[in-house]
């Protein structure tokens, strides 16, 4: 079946470029656009896509706040938010993936990125593997000195193992790069990611980087 997206940018240009460019894919379906983020969230409850870009500055409802309103209704099957801005840092990006935004692009990123960051947040994980995105998620976390580390007890529940695939994790690497470099089979990196998402109360592979870096596992540079 097609990935369906939605495309949520006050610029109509933006919205015709990106839908021209992601239909013209086999395993895309572009469904619908919104010119702003009270639109956005209305036209996601009506469609139910698998996958919202959205554009972080947008009249009416700026694209945070419609990001948060779609990501709590919990819709089944989940519809998952990807962040699009044109500036390098933004100061939504943490705040952005703290609510579970499931990806950060940039609007000027190559077109086969683009389209990379639909099919892989579309299967589930975080667009956290290009070089740009990890850079984002350092710089925003080393302005602003988060340390508020997560409780002791809470890290203290992983076993080694889960403690090095959450390490993996906070770093931009998917299950198939896990696997590899664990020697293990990808359901097994799949097991322990959903093992550890399920004891720290993580909804998603972008809570777990945020949470990585707060709590001083994983160190910005």
């Amino acid at each position: 079946m097609a990935i369906t997206v939605l495309i949520a940018d006050d610029q109509a240009m933006v919205r015709q470029g990106f839908g021209a460019l992601l239909g013209a894919q086999t395993d895309i379906s572009v469904v619908g656009d919104a010119p702003d983020g009270k639109v956005a969230v209305a036209e996601a409850k009506r469609l139910r896509p698998d996958v919202v870009l959205m554009d972080v500055r947008m009249p009416q409802m700026n694209g945070l706040d419609a990001a948060r309103a779609i990501l709590t209704a919990n819709f089944d099957p989940p519809v998952r938010v990807l962040m699009l801005t044109t500036f390098d840092i933004d100061d939504y990006v943490y705040e952005a993936l703290s609510i579970g935004a499931s990806g950060f692009l940039l609007k000027d990123a190559p077109a086969e990125e683009l389209v990379r960051a639909v099919r892989v947040v579309a299967d589930g994980e975080a667009l956290l593997a290009p070089t740009i995105t990890r850079r984002l998620i350092a710089d925003v976390t080393r302005r602003r000195n988060t340390v508020r580390a997560a409780p002791a007890p809470a890290l203290g529940t992983l076993t080694p193992r889960e403690r090095e695939v959450l390490e993996l994790v906070a770093k931009g690497l998917s299950n198939t790069e896990i696997a590899a470099a664990l020697f293990v089979a990808e359901q097994t990196v799949k097991t322990h990611v959903s093992k550890v998402f399920s004891k720290l109360g993580l909804r998603d592979r972008a809570q777990a980087v945020v949470l990585a870096y707060e709590s001083g596992l994983v160190v910005p540079g």
